[in-house]
Protein backbone atom coordinates (compact mmCIF):
# COMPACT_ATOMS: atom_id res chain seq x y z
CA UNK A 1 0.00 0.00 0.00
CA UNK A 2 1.37 3.55 -0.90
CA UNK A 3 1.31 6.10 1.88
CA UNK A 4 -1.10 8.11 0.19
CA UNK A 5 -3.36 5.52 -0.42
CA UNK A 6 -6.47 5.47 2.46
CA UNK A 7 -7.06 2.32 4.52
CA UNK A 8 -9.92 1.94 6.30
CA UNK A 9 -10.55 -0.12 9.57
CA UNK A 10 -12.53 -2.90 7.88
CA UNK A 11 -9.59 -3.28 5.14
CA UNK A 12 -7.41 -3.55 8.01
CA UNK A 13 -9.85 -6.29 9.51
CA UNK A 14 -10.35 -8.52 7.01
CA UNK A 15 -6.49 -8.60 5.95
CA UNK A 16 -5.64 -9.21 9.52
CA UNK A 17 -3.17 -6.57 9.58
CA UNK A 18 -1.60 -5.25 12.60
CA UNK A 19 -2.64 -1.87 12.41
CA UNK A 20 -0.48 1.17 13.95
CA UNK A 21 -0.58 4.75 14.86
CA UNK A 22 2.47 6.46 14.36
CA UNK A 23 2.51 9.67 17.18
CA UNK A 24 5.87 11.91 16.60
CA UNK A 25 5.53 15.92 16.15
CA UNK A 26 8.70 15.45 12.86
CA UNK A 27 6.21 15.23 10.24
CA UNK A 28 9.32 13.61 7.95
CA UNK A 29 9.84 10.94 10.59
CA UNK A 30 6.21 10.06 10.97
CA UNK A 31 5.63 9.71 6.89
CA UNK A 32 9.22 7.97 6.40
CA UNK A 33 8.11 5.09 8.66
CA UNK A 34 4.59 5.23 7.79
CA UNK A 35 6.15 4.02 4.42
CA UNK A 36 8.64 2.01 5.70
CA UNK A 37 6.02 0.15 7.93
CA UNK A 38 3.10 -0.27 4.98
CA UNK A 39 5.68 -2.12 2.74
CA UNK A 40 6.42 -4.66 5.50
CA UNK A 41 3.86 -7.50 4.84
CA UNK A 42 1.02 -8.32 7.88
CA UNK A 43 1.51 -4.35 8.87
CA UNK A 44 -0.43 -1.32 7.75
CA UNK A 45 -0.10 2.68 9.22
CA UNK A 46 -3.51 3.78 9.93
CA UNK A 47 -2.75 7.02 10.46
CA UNK A 48 -0.19 9.50 12.00
CA UNK A 49 -0.26 12.19 14.29
CA UNK A 50 1.76 15.28 15.00
CA UNK A 51 0.80 15.78 18.78
CA UNK A 52 0.41 13.92 21.89
CA UNK A 53 -3.18 15.20 22.25
CA UNK A 54 -3.90 14.57 18.76
CA UNK A 55 -2.57 11.38 19.09
CA UNK A 56 -4.85 10.15 21.76
CA UNK A 57 -8.12 11.37 19.94
CA UNK A 58 -6.73 9.39 16.76
CA UNK A 59 -5.93 6.31 18.64
CA UNK A 60 -9.98 6.55 20.70
CA UNK A 61 -11.24 7.15 17.19
CA UNK A 62 -9.33 4.25 15.35
CA UNK A 63 -8.70 2.10 17.94
CA UNK A 64 -5.28 0.48 16.42
CA UNK A 65 -3.68 -2.63 17.42
CA UNK A 66 -0.37 -0.75 18.27
CA UNK A 67 0.73 3.07 18.85
CA UNK A 68 4.45 4.09 17.86
CA UNK A 69 4.73 6.95 20.50
CA UNK A 70 7.21 9.54 20.50
CA UNK A 71 8.12 10.85 24.23
CA UNK A 72 9.52 14.35 23.72
CA UNK A 73 6.78 16.36 21.89
CA UNK A 74 5.68 20.28 22.47
CA UNK A 75 3.19 20.77 24.86
CA UNK A 76 1.57 17.55 26.28
CA UNK A 77 4.19 15.14 26.59
CA UNK A 78 4.12 11.05 24.73
CA UNK A 79 4.67 9.58 28.21
CA UNK A 80 1.39 10.94 29.50
CA UNK A 81 -0.51 10.51 26.20
CA UNK A 82 0.31 6.54 26.49
CA UNK A 83 -1.45 6.44 30.17
CA UNK A 84 -4.21 8.08 28.66
CA UNK A 85 -4.34 5.75 25.47
CA UNK A 86 -4.13 2.77 27.84
CA UNK A 87 -7.17 3.90 30.27
CA UNK A 88 -9.15 4.61 27.10
CA UNK A 89 -8.31 1.94 24.49
CA UNK A 90 -6.62 -0.83 26.98
CA UNK A 91 -6.65 -3.28 23.84
CA UNK A 92 -4.10 -1.07 22.20
CA UNK A 93 -0.61 -1.47 22.82
CA UNK A 94 1.90 1.55 23.25
CA UNK A 95 5.02 0.88 21.57
CA UNK A 96 7.74 4.28 22.64
CA UNK A 97 10.61 5.33 20.10
CA UNK A 98 12.57 7.66 21.29
CA UNK A 99 15.71 9.43 21.22
CA UNK A 100 16.22 8.58 25.01
CA UNK A 101 18.60 5.45 25.83
CA UNK A 102 18.56 5.15 29.44
CA UNK A 103 17.49 2.79 32.36
CA UNK A 104 15.45 6.03 33.73
CA UNK A 105 13.50 6.23 30.50
CA UNK A 106 12.63 2.82 29.86
CA UNK A 107 11.54 2.78 33.64
CA UNK A 108 9.16 5.74 32.82
CA UNK A 109 7.79 4.21 29.73
CA UNK A 110 6.79 1.15 31.37
CA UNK A 111 5.39 2.82 34.53
CA UNK A 112 3.19 4.97 31.69
CA UNK A 113 1.93 1.61 30.32
CA UNK A 114 4.13 1.30 27.44
CA UNK A 115 4.43 -2.28 26.08
CA UNK A 116 8.22 -1.97 23.94
CA UNK A 117 10.94 0.57 24.17
CA UNK A 118 12.89 1.50 20.86
CA UNK A 119 15.81 3.64 20.52
CA UNK A 120 15.51 5.96 17.06
CA UNK A 121 19.18 5.35 16.39
CA UNK A 122 17.92 1.69 16.23
CA UNK A 123 17.96 -0.25 12.53
CA UNK A 124 14.45 -0.84 11.03
CA UNK A 125 14.65 -4.09 11.15
CA UNK A 126 14.94 -4.32 14.77
CA UNK A 127 11.63 -1.86 15.08
CA UNK A 128 10.08 -4.14 12.89
CA UNK A 129 10.90 -7.68 15.15
CA UNK A 130 9.81 -5.50 18.35
CA UNK A 131 6.30 -4.37 17.28
CA UNK A 132 5.91 -7.53 16.04
CA UNK A 133 6.57 -9.06 19.35
CA UNK A 134 4.74 -6.52 21.53
CA UNK A 135 2.52 -7.81 24.15
CA UNK A 136 0.90 -6.50 27.56
CA UNK A 137 3.04 -7.34 30.40
CA UNK A 138 6.45 -6.43 31.47
CA UNK A 139 8.17 -4.01 28.90
CA UNK A 140 10.11 -5.52 26.09
CA UNK A 141 13.33 -3.13 25.50
CA UNK A 142 15.26 -3.45 22.29
CA UNK A 143 18.82 -4.86 22.17
CA UNK A 144 20.17 -1.75 20.66
CA UNK A 145 18.86 0.68 23.91
CA UNK A 146 21.85 -0.02 25.83
CA UNK A 147 24.23 -1.29 23.37
CA UNK A 148 27.31 0.30 23.03
CA UNK A 149 27.39 2.06 26.44
CA UNK A 150 30.85 2.31 28.04
CA UNK A 151 31.08 0.92 31.55
CA UNK A 152 32.80 3.62 32.85
CA UNK A 153 33.63 6.94 31.18
CA UNK A 154 35.33 7.08 28.38
CA UNK A 155 37.06 9.90 25.53
CA UNK A 156 34.43 11.12 23.43
CA UNK A 157 34.50 9.10 20.00
CA UNK A 158 34.51 11.42 16.90
CA UNK A 159 32.00 10.35 14.14
CA UNK A 160 33.00 10.02 10.65
CA UNK A 161 31.18 11.68 8.13
CA UNK A 162 30.76 10.27 4.80
CA UNK A 163 31.80 12.17 1.62
CA UNK A 164 28.59 12.76 -0.09
CA UNK A 165 28.45 14.53 -3.69
CA UNK A 166 26.57 18.24 -3.75
CA UNK A 167 23.75 15.74 -5.70
CA UNK A 168 23.46 13.16 -3.06
CA UNK A 169 23.06 15.51 -0.51
CA UNK A 170 20.47 17.13 -2.04
CA UNK A 171 18.56 13.99 -2.44
CA UNK A 172 19.26 12.75 1.32
CA UNK A 173 17.96 16.65 2.37
CA UNK A 174 14.76 15.83 -0.17
CA UNK A 175 14.35 12.29 2.05
CA UNK A 176 14.78 14.28 4.81
CA UNK A 177 11.92 16.80 4.13
CA UNK A 178 9.25 13.63 3.20
CA UNK A 179 9.44 13.83 -0.42
CA UNK A 180 8.81 10.51 -2.17
CA UNK A 181 11.22 9.71 -4.89
CA UNK A 182 8.39 10.48 -7.79
CA UNK A 183 8.13 13.97 -6.50
CA UNK A 184 11.97 14.43 -6.02
CA UNK A 185 12.28 12.90 -9.97
CA UNK A 186 10.57 15.86 -11.18
CA UNK A 187 12.10 18.49 -8.60
CA UNK A 188 15.53 17.52 -9.72
CA UNK A 189 14.90 16.69 -13.73
CA UNK A 190 16.31 13.23 -13.13
CA UNK A 191 15.12 10.03 -14.18
CA UNK A 192 13.27 7.73 -11.16
CA UNK A 193 16.36 4.97 -12.46
CA UNK A 194 18.87 7.86 -11.68
CA UNK A 195 17.33 8.97 -8.51
CA UNK A 196 17.05 5.19 -6.81
CA UNK A 197 20.59 4.82 -7.75
CA UNK A 198 21.61 8.08 -6.08
CA UNK A 199 19.68 6.84 -3.14
CA UNK A 200 21.32 3.15 -3.14
CA UNK A 201 24.92 5.21 -3.00
CA UNK A 202 23.45 7.52 0.23
CA UNK A 203 22.11 3.57 1.89
CA UNK A 204 26.12 2.44 1.13
CA UNK A 205 28.05 5.87 2.17
CA UNK A 206 25.82 5.82 5.88
CA UNK A 207 25.71 2.34 6.17
CA UNK A 208 21.96 1.75 6.22
CA UNK A 209 19.24 -0.23 4.41
CA UNK A 210 16.02 1.92 4.68
CA UNK A 211 15.24 5.83 3.91
CA UNK A 212 13.89 6.05 7.61
CA UNK A 213 17.53 4.93 8.62
CA UNK A 214 19.30 7.44 6.80
CA UNK A 215 17.31 10.45 6.97
CA UNK A 216 17.61 9.63 11.08
CA UNK A 217 22.06 8.76 10.69
CA UNK A 218 22.15 11.96 8.36
CA UNK A 219 20.29 13.95 11.37
CA UNK A 220 22.63 12.67 14.33
CA UNK A 221 25.79 13.06 11.73
CA UNK A 222 24.36 16.70 11.45
CA UNK A 223 24.47 16.30 7.31
CA UNK A 224 21.06 17.57 7.19
CA UNK A 225 18.77 19.59 9.98
CA UNK A 226 15.62 17.81 11.76
CA UNK A 227 12.32 18.54 10.17
CA UNK A 228 9.84 20.57 12.24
Amino acid sequence: MSMGTAVSMEDVADEQLMSILIVDDHRSFADLLSAALNSVPGMVCVGTATSASEGVSKAVQVKPDIVVMDIQMPGQDGLLATRQIRELVPETLVVVVTAHSDADWVSRASQAGASAFIPKNGSLAEMIDILRRARTGPILVAPSTFRGRPARPAAPSVAVVPALTPRELEVLTYLGQGMQVGAMTRVLGISLHTCRGYIKTIHSKLGVSSQLEAVLKAQMLGLIGSAD
